[in-house]
């Protein structure tokens, strides 16, 4: 969910030619869109400059997207949430298991902003921080997107435990701390702009939750707990 440096390149698209292409001049705006609110921010970035980096009209705009909030929402019913499926849900619906699938997930996603050098953050997160509190619209379609995402973790630690795997793992619980422990260190990757925060990450999960024995007064148990309750409210 890191944006590649193609997309902000649309940023600096300029006016050509005008077509008869409602569906392309829709796709162009939400392009530049994505790509304004995640370099940007929702806020810094004006519908203006947005017409102007999509080279098209007021009116063009407000056709497809009546108000800027519309436009925000379609960008994270979807693209944002196409980006959590083709990252996250469908790698990990994809793996042998769960672990296996989220493990994939942290390598793959840290590989790639080693090899681009910057970190944007996730686009979920960069939104979710900015405008949860703005309003409840906004809320419930990102609350919908994380609900998706950690559902899917869970299925497919379900789906592990029918086949006799991860039988001392509580699938909500598991998901919950994946996506919080995905999200966090997203954060901090973008703050300190260093990939490697993913890697621990990943490392302090895999300890953290992995699988432990039936006696209830071990220590790895208690200290399983100890995290699990954290992310309770998940």
């Amino acid at each position: 969910m890191e944006m590649s440096a193609e997309i902000t390149a649309r940023l600096k698209m300029r006016p050509g030619k005008r077509t008869n292409d409602p569906d392309g001049l829709r796709k162009r705006v939400l392009d530049v869109a994505e790509a304004s609110f995640q370099a940007r921010g929702y806020h810094a970035s004006s519908l203006g400059d947005l017409m102007a980096a999509a080279g098209v009209t007021g009116g063009a705009l407000h056709h497809h997207f009546p108000t800027k909030k519309a436009l925000a929402l379609a960008v994270i019913e979807e693209r944002v949430s196409a980006a959590v499926d083709e990252t996250w849900i469908a790698p990990v619906q994809a793996a042998g298991s769960a672990r296996e699938g989220v493990r994939s997930v942290f390598e793959a996603v840290a590989a790639e902003l080693e090899q681009q050098g910057f970190v944007r953050g996730c686009p979920l997160n960069n939104l979710a921080h900015e405008l949860s509190l703005a309003d409840a619209d906004f809320r419930a379609a990102l609350a919908g997107i994380f609900s998706a995402w950690r559902q899917a973790i869970a299925d497919k630690v379900r789906a592990d435990q029918q086949a006799g795997r991860e039988q001392d793992t509580d699938p909500q619980r598991f998901a919950a701390l994946a996506v919080a422990t995905y999200s966090g260190a997203m954060s901090m990757a973008k703050t300190t702009q260093d990939s490697g925060v993913l890697r621990d990450c990943l490392n302090a999960l895999e300890q953290g939750a992995s699988p432990v024995s039936s006696s209830k007064g071990g220590a790895g148990a208690k200290r399983r707990r100890r995290v699990l309750r954290q992310y309770k409210a998940f």
